[in-house]
């Protein structure tokens, strides 16, 4: 009986046991290793803080949304040693696995930015939300915001989700027009990048809708520290920006655990093969999800796109034959602009973010780079989609792999 651990119960690591729950054979053990029982639908973070979702409609159990014969172990985890092949778990007790997948995701490190976590300003004049206590904490900050200069910004990357910093941007400029003070408040988005996405095209276009909504851009903005006293936040080349509310995405690191095991890189991110999602020093080991240190972004969609490659090429290895699956990077995100609308991206390791329809070709119905109120509802029922179908591993009608059907490059438009 072959052993299967996968360590992490949150959006990859969920889905990937129950889909190798029905792929593998009955007597394959699996088991999923989580530190609480709270599964968390982080993309309901960005709407806490506008008030559109409650912190309690985010979270439900981890253990309901995992599949019969899936085994659930509620602890934290302390290092892996890969030599032995066995988990060490909080308290001492050690976990045996034939086959390891890394799913702890990343975590939000704001002690790793000098100043920041200061009283002066840490959930009084700073917030995060990337975390719901810190999404939770902002709502109330925002309600009590009258005006002056409000900072949106990103530490480094990689970041979980790249295009929420965005989306907090344009729909903090909705919500003050709506309360009628968009006049009282200037509102600057702060990225070490030099423009608005890391894909140059997406780039180009996100760019231009900051400044049709005008919010600034500070680009290239490589956080030194926070000063407290001053109320700014101060670049390794000597700018600094006052602000009165600063909404700061902090270094992004992956688990602790993965750091202590040596199987990480400099920020924890598991080393894998972008394409087989194997660990090239460890082959019992694979990674997947927001673990990995793979170039595409850190969201749910590309750990739904990785899950059919990693069930394949985890059979294979199982069977001792070569990994036949191969992952292309394929990524696709909503960005909601605000206003009622939204825009869709689909990209992958090669290929840039096109104009075009999606799914399906003259049909769509969701329109690509570009404004669309059915986007901004295709962002909406999501939440139902993530719970009722993505989790549980049903079929959509997405292709895992990039497709070109019905997209138009950039330099044949005319």
């Amino acid at each position: 009986m072959a052993t299967v651990v996968i360590l992490g119960a949150g959006t990859a690591g969920t889905m990937l046991a129950n889909a190798l729950r029905k792929a593998l054979p009955d007597d394959t053990s699996i088991t999923v290793v989580d530190r609480d029982d709270a599964h968390h639908y982080q993309p309901g973070y960005l709407f806490v803080p506008f008030g559109a979702y409650t912190p309690e409609r985010v979270v439900r159990s981890r253990r309901a949304q995992l599949a019969d014969g899936v085994r659930f172990l509620q602890q934290g985890v302390s290092r892996v040693d890969p030599q032995r092949h066995v988990v060490l778990l909080d308290g001492g007790d050690e976990l045996a696995y034939d086959w390891l997948v890394i799913a702890s995701g990343t975590t939000p490190q704001p002690a790793q930015t000098p100043g920041l976590l200061d009283d002066k300003v840490w959930r009084t004049s700073a917030f995060d939300f990337y975390t719901l206590d810190g999404a939770a904490a902002l709502h109330d900050a925002l309600a009590n915001f009258e005006g002056g200069r409000l900072l949106v910004h990103i530490t480094d990357m990689p970041i979980k989700c790249p295009v929420a910093p965005l989306e907090f941007a344009f729909l903090a400029d909705d919500y003050f027009r709506k309360r009628r003070i968009r006049h009282k408040v200037d509102i600057t988005y702060v990225t070490p990048l030099d423009g608005a996405f890391t894909k140059p095209v997406a780039s180009a276009a996100l760019g231009a809708l900051l400044e049709d909504r005008s919010i600034r851009v500070a680009a290239d903005f490589a956080i030194s520290h926070v000063d407290p006293d001053t109320q700014t936040i101060v670049a390794y080349d000597g700018r600094a920006l006052p602000f009165d509310l600063l909404v700061t995405v902090p270094l992004n690191m992956g688990a602790q655990f993965v750091i202590d095991s040596g199987l990480g890189d400099d920020l924890g991110f598991v080393p894998v093969d972008k394409h087989t999602l194997r660990s090239p020093a460890y082959e019992r080991i694979f990674a997947i999800g927001d673990a990995t240190n793979v170039p595409t972004s850190k969201a749910g969609a590309v750990a739904h796109f990785e899950i059919d490659h990693l069930v394949e090429n985890l059979q294979a290895a199982m069977a001792g034959r070569p990994l036949p699956s191969k992952y292309d990077g394929h990524a696709n995100c909503f960005v909601e602009s605000g206003r009622g609308k939204a825009l869709l991206l689909d990209f992958n390791y090669d290929t840039e973010p096109l104009t075009g329809l999606f799914p399906v070709p003259v049909v769509g119905p969701m329109k690509l780079l570009g404004e669309s109120r059915l986007n901004h509802l295709g962002k909406l029922a999501f939440e139902k989609i993530y719970w009722n179908l993505l989790l549980p591993g049903r079929p959509l009608p997405v292709p895992t792999l990039m497709s070109m059907a019905g997209k138009v490059p950039a330099e044949t438009k005319g």
